[in-house]
Protein backbone atom coordinates (compact mmCIF):
# COMPACT_ATOMS: atom_id res chain seq x y z
CA UNK A 1 0.00 0.00 0.00
CA UNK A 2 2.92 2.41 0.73
CA UNK A 3 4.48 1.87 -2.60
CA UNK A 4 0.87 2.70 -4.17
CA UNK A 5 0.66 6.05 -2.32
CA UNK A 6 4.48 6.97 -3.47
CA UNK A 7 4.05 6.05 -6.68
CA UNK A 8 1.18 8.28 -6.88
CA UNK A 9 2.80 11.21 -5.24
CA UNK A 10 5.45 11.18 -7.34
CA UNK A 11 2.97 11.26 -10.69
CA UNK A 12 0.63 14.12 -8.87
CA UNK A 13 3.95 15.86 -7.85
CA UNK A 14 5.46 15.23 -11.65
CA UNK A 15 2.06 16.64 -13.37
CA UNK A 16 2.31 20.09 -10.86
CA UNK A 17 5.81 20.42 -11.67
CA UNK A 18 5.83 19.65 -15.86
CA UNK A 19 6.23 22.68 -18.22
CA UNK A 20 4.76 23.01 -21.21
CA UNK A 21 7.84 23.04 -24.65
CA UNK A 22 8.43 26.73 -25.47
CA UNK A 23 6.64 27.71 -28.22
CA UNK A 24 8.36 30.02 -30.63
CA UNK A 25 6.99 32.10 -33.49
CA UNK A 26 10.93 33.08 -35.12
CA UNK A 27 13.37 31.49 -34.25
CA UNK A 28 16.89 32.45 -36.09
CA UNK A 29 20.71 32.04 -36.19
CA UNK A 30 22.19 33.37 -39.13
CA UNK A 31 25.12 35.70 -39.99
CA UNK A 32 23.95 38.57 -38.25
CA UNK A 33 23.06 37.25 -34.92
CA UNK A 34 20.64 34.88 -32.94
CA UNK A 35 16.77 36.25 -32.48
CA UNK A 36 13.61 33.98 -31.32
CA UNK A 37 10.49 35.15 -30.28
CA UNK A 38 7.61 33.40 -28.16
CA UNK A 39 3.80 33.52 -29.66
CA UNK A 40 1.90 36.17 -28.79
CA UNK A 41 -0.22 35.63 -25.45
CA UNK A 42 -3.91 37.80 -24.19
CA UNK A 43 -2.77 39.14 -21.24
CA UNK A 44 -5.38 42.11 -21.11
CA UNK A 45 -9.02 42.05 -22.64
CA UNK A 46 -11.66 44.88 -22.41
CA UNK A 47 -14.84 44.63 -24.65
CA UNK A 48 -17.31 47.33 -23.73
CA UNK A 49 -19.96 48.78 -25.82
CA UNK A 50 -18.75 48.00 -29.12
CA UNK A 51 -15.02 49.13 -28.22
CA UNK A 52 -12.67 46.60 -27.75
CA UNK A 53 -8.65 46.74 -26.76
CA UNK A 54 -6.72 43.66 -26.25
CA UNK A 55 -2.83 43.48 -24.67
CA UNK A 56 -0.65 40.77 -25.58
CA UNK A 57 2.99 40.13 -24.78
CA UNK A 58 5.94 38.18 -26.45
CA UNK A 59 9.31 37.14 -25.04
CA UNK A 60 12.06 37.52 -27.27
CA UNK A 61 15.92 37.18 -27.22
CA UNK A 62 18.44 38.89 -29.42
CA UNK A 63 21.68 38.13 -29.25
CA UNK A 64 21.59 37.04 -25.86
CA UNK A 65 19.01 40.25 -24.54
CA UNK A 66 15.60 39.08 -23.59
CA UNK A 67 13.08 41.95 -24.02
CA UNK A 68 9.26 41.95 -23.95
CA UNK A 69 7.36 43.13 -27.00
CA UNK A 70 4.01 44.19 -25.92
CA UNK A 71 1.07 44.78 -28.52
CA UNK A 72 -2.15 46.67 -27.77
CA UNK A 73 -4.79 46.61 -30.52
CA UNK A 74 -7.52 49.29 -30.39
CA UNK A 75 -10.83 48.25 -31.96
CA UNK A 76 -13.99 50.97 -32.11
CA UNK A 77 -16.33 52.70 -34.90
CA UNK A 78 -15.85 55.61 -32.64
CA UNK A 79 -11.93 58.01 -32.19
CA UNK A 80 -8.97 56.06 -30.94
CA UNK A 81 -7.02 57.40 -28.98
CA UNK A 82 -3.39 57.35 -29.94
CA UNK A 83 -1.38 56.03 -26.62
CA UNK A 84 2.40 56.34 -27.52
CA UNK A 85 5.60 55.34 -26.94
CA UNK A 86 8.22 56.62 -26.70
CA UNK A 87 11.98 56.80 -25.11
CA UNK A 88 10.38 57.61 -21.57
CA UNK A 89 7.27 55.10 -21.91
CA UNK A 90 7.88 52.39 -18.84
CA UNK A 91 6.28 49.47 -18.20
CA UNK A 92 5.48 48.50 -14.01
CA UNK A 93 4.26 45.33 -13.38
CA UNK A 94 3.15 44.78 -9.62
CA UNK A 95 3.56 41.07 -8.17
CA UNK A 96 1.84 39.37 -5.77
CA UNK A 97 4.59 39.52 -3.30
CA UNK A 98 4.38 43.59 -3.42
CA UNK A 99 7.34 43.96 -5.49
CA UNK A 100 7.26 46.53 -8.22
CA UNK A 101 9.23 45.82 -11.50
CA UNK A 102 9.96 48.43 -13.91
CA UNK A 103 10.70 48.00 -17.22
CA UNK A 104 12.24 50.89 -19.66
CA UNK A 105 11.31 50.84 -23.59
CA UNK A 106 13.76 50.58 -25.94
CA UNK A 107 14.67 54.60 -27.24
CA UNK A 108 12.02 54.37 -30.58
CA UNK A 109 8.83 56.53 -30.63
CA UNK A 110 5.51 54.29 -32.05
CA UNK A 111 1.71 55.94 -32.20
CA UNK A 112 0.52 53.09 -33.41
CA UNK A 113 -1.06 52.44 -37.25
CA UNK A 114 -4.42 52.75 -38.00
CA UNK A 115 -6.05 49.64 -40.31
CA UNK A 116 -9.66 49.68 -41.56
CA UNK A 117 -11.62 46.74 -41.44
CA UNK A 118 -14.31 45.69 -43.75
CA UNK A 119 -16.86 45.93 -40.82
CA UNK A 120 -16.38 49.58 -40.61
CA UNK A 121 -14.07 49.38 -37.55
CA UNK A 122 -10.88 51.74 -36.98
CA UNK A 123 -8.16 49.39 -35.20
CA UNK A 124 -4.83 50.97 -34.29
CA UNK A 125 -2.11 48.62 -33.48
CA UNK A 126 0.90 50.04 -31.24
CA UNK A 127 3.92 47.77 -30.47
CA UNK A 128 6.68 48.50 -27.85
CA UNK A 129 9.67 46.87 -26.59
CA UNK A 130 10.40 46.54 -22.93
CA UNK A 131 13.91 46.11 -21.38
CA UNK A 132 14.44 43.73 -18.44
CA UNK A 133 16.45 45.66 -15.34
CA UNK A 134 19.07 43.45 -13.47
CA UNK A 135 17.85 41.27 -11.23
CA UNK A 136 14.00 41.37 -12.06
CA UNK A 137 13.85 37.78 -14.08
CA UNK A 138 14.43 35.91 -10.85
CA UNK A 139 11.14 38.17 -9.47
CA UNK A 140 8.97 37.45 -12.38
CA UNK A 141 9.66 33.93 -12.00
CA UNK A 142 9.02 33.70 -8.50
CA UNK A 143 5.74 35.60 -7.78
CA UNK A 144 2.54 36.34 -10.29
CA UNK A 145 1.54 39.72 -11.90
CA UNK A 146 -1.56 41.34 -10.41
CA UNK A 147 -1.17 44.58 -11.82
CA UNK A 148 0.47 46.53 -15.05
CA UNK A 149 0.87 49.56 -15.29
CA UNK A 150 1.59 51.24 -19.02
CA UNK A 151 3.17 54.74 -19.23
CA UNK A 152 2.77 56.41 -22.50
CA UNK A 153 4.32 59.63 -23.77
CA UNK A 154 1.11 61.63 -22.44
CA UNK A 155 -0.38 59.72 -19.70
CA UNK A 156 -0.40 56.45 -17.49
CA UNK A 157 -3.33 53.24 -17.56
CA UNK A 158 -3.84 51.20 -14.91
CA UNK A 159 -4.84 47.01 -15.72
CA UNK A 160 -5.63 44.72 -13.16
CA UNK A 161 -4.12 41.19 -14.19
CA UNK A 162 -6.55 38.35 -13.75
CA UNK A 163 -5.94 34.87 -12.84
CA UNK A 164 -7.97 33.42 -15.45
CA UNK A 165 -10.19 34.90 -18.28
CA UNK A 166 -11.88 32.78 -21.31
CA UNK A 167 -11.30 35.40 -24.45
CA UNK A 168 -14.11 36.88 -26.27
CA UNK A 169 -11.74 37.31 -29.37
CA UNK A 170 -11.06 33.41 -29.85
CA UNK A 171 -12.79 31.30 -26.78
CA UNK A 172 -8.78 30.37 -25.39
CA UNK A 173 -9.07 30.17 -21.32
CA UNK A 174 -5.82 32.57 -20.51
CA UNK A 175 -3.70 32.44 -17.22
CA UNK A 176 -2.09 36.32 -17.58
CA UNK A 177 -0.92 36.72 -14.12
CA UNK A 178 1.60 33.48 -14.38
CA UNK A 179 2.65 34.59 -17.72
CA UNK A 180 6.42 34.97 -16.52
CA UNK A 181 6.42 32.01 -14.80
CA UNK A 182 5.73 30.02 -17.26
CA UNK A 183 7.62 31.56 -20.05
CA UNK A 184 10.69 33.59 -18.89
CA UNK A 185 12.96 30.18 -19.35
CA UNK A 186 12.12 30.51 -23.43
CA UNK A 187 14.45 33.25 -23.53
CA UNK A 188 17.36 32.51 -20.83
Amino acid sequence: MKHIIIIALFFITGNLFAQTPCDYSTNVSDSLGNYKSTKEYLISEKVFGGNSSYIFYSLALTDGLPTLNVQLIQKSKAFLKANCFDKNSKLFLQLNNGKIITMIHIDQENCGTMIRDDKGFDNRVTTGIFMFMKGTLEDLKSSPLSMMRIKYLTESEDYIIRKEFKSELNEQVYEPDTYFINNLRCVE
